[in-house]
């Protein structure tokens, strides 16, 4: 028999305001998580993108919420804008039909400051959502009154890391009272995020919701080899392929996603773009126009894999790999949910046939297609020798030179000194490829 959310126990008001919402059957992570943190335990869950890890804290803490206290009674910590508005309202579309209403408020940097500030003289929220380094500006300045919290969330915690605000995370546990719940939800769990672990969850309940497969059943995971041909043009026409309903294309820094913007509203598309680059307040009107299906085609940085639900996203479209083979996932978790049908496509060239292979390694499958006559049919899967010939072939034009002669005079030890030329090579090629990841480390969350 599959569960339901009755099973759980929770009051009358909360089973009605998820039943308007069509939410019936939880997800293993909630199934799982749910009973922990209504009981009020320290929680870690670890689980991918969109497994329904928030509404594993947002049912309890509505739950816990007594709105007749006007005291902040939970905070909840995001590392983007854009994850903080979302939280917010997946908060107030479950709890529209509460009465009395509970106050939610939603504090991230590029508003008004000042504003918040004199707001919170008059009135506190019951539960405080937003970024890290707004929210600590806000207690620092004795405007915002955490210290009478009982519940305090970590929400994507990887990324938190990541984008370096786990210091400001720390400092706003450090106001808190000892007696508090402490709830951390990511996908990864690095080893550097240990130590604020150790320090704040007692006793904590780590649970890690394995998927069956990286990819859900849901989601078509095409790849697209380009062959080193102009890669703008190859996306214009697949993306134009049909009717889509709203594709999501991804690129690894915002001067990519503005040449590929602009490129594509060149060509008539109707096109939005979303990166780190363009102003708050512009942000928020161009993701308002998004979820109004203003926009057939969306052009973003990962800042909108790891912080923006939309729905109905029928097609992502990977422009560019992404620098950490995590974010991959993330990407591609942005369509086919909720039991919806969706299309991943990839765009690699001769370039990138590495990481793909590192993507493989994880255990992600693809679908190798082509065009043929303006249709997408299956294609060969990559050759593995001739990737490997390939790789050899990019040796050292001196080294390409000393292999030929080599196979010609075939001199005794030729075969010997051969492999330690391409020993070397590699070796080179290997360090290149550390500082090339460190570059990529620094860069990442752009």
């Amino acid at each position: 028999m599959a569960a339901t959310f009755k099973q759980f126990s929770l009051s009358s008001k909360m089973i009605d305001a998820l039943d308007k919402i069509n939410f019936t059957t939880p997800t293993p992570v909630q199934e799982k998580l749910l009973p922990p943190v209504l009981s009020g335990r320290d929680v870690i869950g670890q689980s991918q993108t969109g497994s329904g890890k928030t509404h594993t804290f947002l049912i309890p803490i509505l739950e816990k919420i007594d709105p007749t206290q006007e005291v902040v009674q939970a905070v909840i910590t995001a590392p983007s804008r854009e994850l903080a508005t979302q939280l917010q309202d997946t908060f107030e579309t479950l709890i529209a039909a509460y009465d009395p209403q509970i106050r939610i408020h939603n504090y991230v940097g590029g508003t008004d400051k000042k504003r918040q500030i004199e707001k919170l003289e008059n009135q506190q929220p019951h539960i405080v959502i937003g970024t890290p380094g707004r929210i600590l500006d806000l207690v620092n300045s004795a405007a915002l009154q955490i210290q009478t919290a009982k519940i305090f969330v970590v929400d994507e915690a990887d990324m938190t890391l990541d984008l370096g605000f786990l210091k400001d995370v720390d400092q706003i546990a450090s106001k808190m009272p000892a007696q508090l719940q402490v709830l951390v939800f990511s996908a990864t769990i690095p080893p550097k995020l240990q130590p604020f672990l150790r320090k704040y969850l007692h006793n904590p309940l780590f649970e890690q919701i394995k998927a069956t497969t990286l990819i859900p059943s849901t989601i078509k995971n095409q790849l697209f080899f380009t062959k080193g041909k102009d890669k703008k043009q190859i996306l214009q026409k697949l993306v134009t392929l049909g009717e889509p309903y709203l594709v999501l294309i991804f690129a690894n820094t915002k001067e990519k996603v503005d040449e590929v913007y602009h490129f594509l509203k060149d060509q008539g598309l109707n096109v939005a773009r979303i990166h780190g680059g363009i102003q708050a307040r512009e942000r928020k009107r161009i993701m308002k126009e998004i979820h109004e299906l203003k926009y057939q085609y969306v052009v973003a940085t990962d800042l909108a894999a790891r912080g923006i639900d939309i729905e109905g996203v029928s097609e992502v479209v990977n422009y560019e790999l992404p620098r950490d083979p995590e974010f991959f996932i993330h990407r591609v978790g942005r369509t086919g949910r909720n039991g919806l049908a969706g299309t991943a496509l990839t765009l690699y060239g001769p370039d990138d046939e590495q990481e793909i292979d590192d993507l493989e390694k994880m255990g992600v499958v693809f679908a190798p297609i082509r065009l043929e006559n303006d249709e997408l049919v299956a294609a060969p899967k990559r050759n593995r020798r001739e990737h490997r010939q390939k790789k050899a072939a990019d040796l050292d034009p001196k080294l390409k030179g000393f292999v030929k002669k080599a196979k010609i005079k075939k001199k005794p030890g030729y075969k010997k000194k051969i492999k330690e030329a391409i020993s070397q090579d590699q070796f080179q090629k290997r360090k290149i490829e550390k500082r090339r990841m460190k570059r990529a480390k620094k860069n990442r969350g752009k």
